[in-house]
């Protein structure tokens, strides 16, 4: 086998490709030699701790608790809760409708159903974590600008500035998101299924604190999800909004005032949080399944949104992809220990066959649970009702969805 100026590259380096590099380091006991290429230039290399800088308007992630093992995993869980808003009941709801449930870590002998954190704190923890590990180098600004695969080996060619130059690798890992121009390059297809919805993003202070409660409401509009915050820098409570619209609308929607937004968005939701005060920066993007048609080739593995975008309301993207790194990670480590080709195809195929369940039952909770309480039909209603309803008397029912919900995966320990 050729020797290569790497075992494995990622190309991105945002949280999916960030925290592949940590698992790839983590269970190969820094044997690999892994080198990210983020396009995004990296923030300052402070020393100690990674800066926090609160901010109204910052955006999050929910991590699921089966991620929170998995960040506990590579040592980043410590430092990461010092800004993490955890979950601790889940309250689901269909407006106007009798149908309801309410999931708690204690119900479920569990710390959190969850955990809330900002996207900057997240990825400067992660950054952090690796700039202490030298088997890893980093290149930013940078970008991969084309692949070319070899029978045991994959030659890139990566510009950073004006320099171009070529590097290879056993493993390319493809982590450059949902518009992946990689993926296109080497001729890996997508599906996509229009949900026709657009996401409208915020965050919203509100006069009650949320006690960790975390809220899925299905509207006549579209679903939405309110997940508890941390409170900003001058104490007020809030939760971070993902509210889904029909296309047709999100002109309209856009064109609404703040007070008009909070108004609407209070008739929605009532008066659980009290009065809603103040909604910050309002971001909107359409919604769409995207799921690539090939995840693995030969030295090709495609990770992140890059393999599969999902509708944001579960919240299951962001944790689907982190196990998908896990796993990954675990088996190149295994396959470098026996002097194996990482990028070898049987290896990868063990991998995709290894999450293909997961990814399936997934992307099908997620988008069946979209499609089920975005359907304003009278009769479904009724059904989706009572299924709630059951739901929340039908104890062993119940744990197995808040698992799923929760990214535990059966026969897997929650503790």
């Amino acid at each position: 086998m050729p020797r290569s100026d790497y075992d494995v590259v990622i190309a991105g380096g945002g949280m999916v490709g960030a925290s592949l590099a940590l698992c790839l380091d983590k269970y190969s006991q820094a044997g690999l030699r892994v080198l990210v290429v983020e396009n995004f230039p990296l923030p300052p290399h402070g020393e100690g701790k990674p800066a926090y800088r609160p901010s109204f308007d910052a955006r999050s992630t929910a991590l699921s608790f089966g991620s929170a093992q998995i960040y506990e995993e590579l040592a980043v869980w410590p430092l990461l809760t010092e800004h993490i808003c955890a979950i601790s009941q889940v309250h689901v709801s269909d407006r106007g409708h009798f149908g309801s449930v309410l999931m708690s870590a204690e119900s479920q002998g569990w710390r959190a159903l969850g955990y809330v954190v900002e996207n900057a704190w997240l990825g400067n923890v992660l950054l952090n974590q690796l700039r202490q590990n030298t088997a890893v180098e980093f290149l930013s600004p940078a970008s991969v600008e084309s692949v070319v695969v070899s029978k045991s080996y994959a030659t890139l060619s990566v510009r950073e500035g004006d320099s171009l130059r070529e590097v290879t690798t056993q493993l390319v890992a493809i982590a450059d998101g949902a518009d992946s121009g990689l993926r296109t390059q080497l001729g890996i297809g997508a599906s996509v299924d229009d949900y026709h919805q657009v996401a409208v993003i915020a965050n919203v202070a509100t006069e009650k604190p949320h006690k960790g409660c975390a809220y899925e409401r299905f509207t006549e509009r579209g679903p939405l999800a309110l997940l508890p915050l941390l409170a900003d820098e001058s104490g007020m409570s809030r939760s971070a909004l993902v509210w889904t619209f029909p296309e047709a609308m999100a002109d309209e929607v856009a064109m609404w005032s703040d007070e008009e937004f909070l108004a609407e968005l209070q008739r929605n939701f009532g008066y659980r949080l009290g009065r809603l005060r103040k909604v910050g920066q309002r971001n909107a993007f359409p919604l769409r399944l995207m799921q690539a048609d090939e995840q693995v080739r030969g030295q090709v593995a495609v990770l992140g949104n890059a393999a599969h975008s999902l509708h944001p309301v579960a919240g299951q993207g962001f944790n689907l992809a982190l196990r998908d790194v896990a796993c990954l990670s675990r088996l190149v480590a295994t396959a470098h220990s026996r002097g194996e080709n990482l990028g070898d195809l049987k290896l990868l195929q063990k991998y995709i066959n290894s999450q293909r369940g997961d990814q399936l039952v997934t992307t099908t909770f997620s988008d069946q649970l979209t499609g089920i309480f975005s359907n304003r039909k009278p009769m479904l209603s009724l059904f989706r009702n009572l299924g709630l309803s059951m739901l929340d008397v039908t104890p062993p029912a119940k744990s197995r969805f808040v698992a799923r919900a929760a990214g535990i995966l059966p026969g897997a320990a929650a503790e």
